[in-house]
């Protein structure tokens, strides 16, 4: 039922944009027809193929390691409330701070390269992932830990069995936000680096004009987003049967 309505919904969006272009003209809102018609060109050229694979390598690499670092560190930081209570104001600073503002200590660092734009999406990524594992470990259940250590459990086995499992639906909310920052920052880096990638299209194709080719980049974006974060949550509902059955 929710596949129909969202199904209709697309349709309503697109009879929108085919009214928009009428009313605006092609200059300014191309219509569905000629975004689908740029957009196979795009593919024919195998210009589209190529930036797609540029900006997914930044993207995947940079988010990776961002839940590589940010997991165990929201997980220690937890877990160790010293730690955590010392950290905890340094993590909400640079969390504050945009990361716009780090970009050209980045380049002058790491160069143009793919160094330079994986980093980027590092910095944009990690804090979702970081603040919501820190948070999820702390909003550990008081109740099921006292019943468990009444019972004779360590606190590593108390850990691994109550604290871990109670995080995971933090942890996926935190990678969820953090693949959304951590796409449009691999943009960012992508218009402020080396002009390759989507990024890259976009800056062409709007410097031009070529209003057609621009939608095809956003729309890819879009369905890039949409991908991953559908991806993160199937992974959130399979973990939350886990937990039931665990």
């Amino acid at each position: 039922m929710i596949l129909v309505f969202r199904l209709g919904f697309l349709a309503f969006l697109l009879l929108l944009w085919a009214l928009a272009a009428q009313q605006m003209g092609g200059n300014v809102v191309p219509s569905p027809k000629a975004t689908y018609l740029a957009a196979g060109r795009m593919l024919g050229e195998g210009r589209l193929i190529r930036a797609l694979g540029d900006s997914l390598t930044v993207f995947l690499s940079g988010y990776a390691l961002a839940i590589a670092v940010g997991v165990p560190m929201g997980i220690l930081m937890g877990g160790f409330r010293v730690l955590g209570k010392t950290l905890e104001v340094y993590v909400y600073a640079l969390a504050a701070t945009p990361r716009v503002a780090f970009i050209p200590l980045i380049i002058v660092m790491l160069g143009l390269g793919v160094e330079a734009k994986m980093f980027i999406v590092f910095l944009g990524a990690l804090m979702p992932v970081l603040i919501n594992t820190y948070a999820g470990v702390l909003a550990a259940d008081d109740e099921l830990i006292e019943m468990a250590q009444s019972v004779g459990a360590g606190r590593m086995r108390v850990f691994r069995r109550i604290v871990l499992p109670g995080a995971v639906p933090f942890v996926i909310v935190g990678m969820r936000l953090g693949a959304t920052i951590g796409l449009i920052n691999t943009v960012v880096a992508e218009l402020y680096t080396s002009v390759k990638g989507l990024g890259g299209l976009l800056a062409i194709y709007g410097n031009t004009f070529r209003m057609a080719e621009y939608f095809v980049v956003v729309l890819m974006l879009s369905l890039i987003g949409v991908v991953v974060t559908e991806s993160l949550r199937y992974l959130e509902q399979r973990a939350s049967r886990w937990r039931i059955v665990k």
